[in-house]
């Protein structure tokens, strides 16, 4: 059984009324895991959007309380239900005891220079932060991180490994309970696939192609219309 340690409230009125965090050092220039990271968080955007109470974001840290910088951390993808997004997005981080409510999900995408910490330090002090769920992404098969797809789930404050499946066209497959969905290394990219639905959930192509299909069958039909009424 997946168990959160508590979370306090102890700086109410910091968040209340807060102040901005200050922005992580900029990563270096041509980091692989950006491109990734924006379709990821894209997707997982449009999914949870009907919930008014989802925050799915990154870029902005991830700490315990503001007293003091030991420890932050930075994820590519953080995931939190029941929550205020847009006062976690003001504050420019995720100060969980301000928040009240520890993270649910958070995803690292493996570059060179950051893909040893990804499975070692951070994996460790996501731990800490009681994290329920913590994935890896390496879009290289491996090379930078200890596997192409990993995902761990927070038991008894430990990290027990998600069972994954190598299927016999190359996907690499892996439950997420938190999201309800499964997370899918495809060709070197990280799909999303709803297992009720029975289907995977559109990419960045896969949505814009969507609604270009979209706007073409709606001029389609209004010069349909035009011609009917024309006669």
């Amino acid at each position: 059984m997946t168990t959160k340690p508590a979370a306090t409230s102890s700086h109410a009125d910091e968040y209340a009324f807060p102040r901005a965090l200050p922005k992580p050092p900029p990563k270096p220039f041509g980091m692989q895991q950006e491109p990734f990271a924006s379709e990821i968080r894209s997707v997982l955007r449009q999914r949870f959007a009907r919930r008014t109470d989802a925050l799915v974001a990154g870029e902005g840290y991830l700490c315990h309380d503001t007293r003091n910088r030991v420890g932050w951390l930075v994820p590519d993808c953080i995931i939190a239900f029941g929550v205020d997004p847009e006062a976690i997005r003001r504050r420019n981080g995720y100060v969980i005891s301000e928040v009240g409510r520890l993270p649910d999900f958070v995803l690292e995408i493996a570059s060179e220079s950051t893909g040893r910490a990804d499975f070692t330090r951070k994996r460790a002090g996501y731990a800490r932060y009681g994290v329920a769920e913590y994935w890896r992404f390496d879009a290289s098969g491996g090379g930078y991180h200890d596997l192409p797809l990993a995902g761990d789930a927070l038991v008894d404050g430990a990290y027990q490994p998600i069972a994954l499946r190598h299927e016999a066209d190359g996907v690499i497959r892996g439950h997420s309970a938190v999201l309800e969905l499964d997370l899918c290394w495809d060709a070197g990219r990280l799909r999303f696939y709803d297992p009720v639905a029975g289907r995977y959930l559109n990419n960045l192509d896969e949505a814009e192609n969507r609604a270009d299909e979209a706007e073409a069958e709606a001029r389609r039909l209004r010069d349909l219309l035009r011609r009917l009424q024309s006669r």
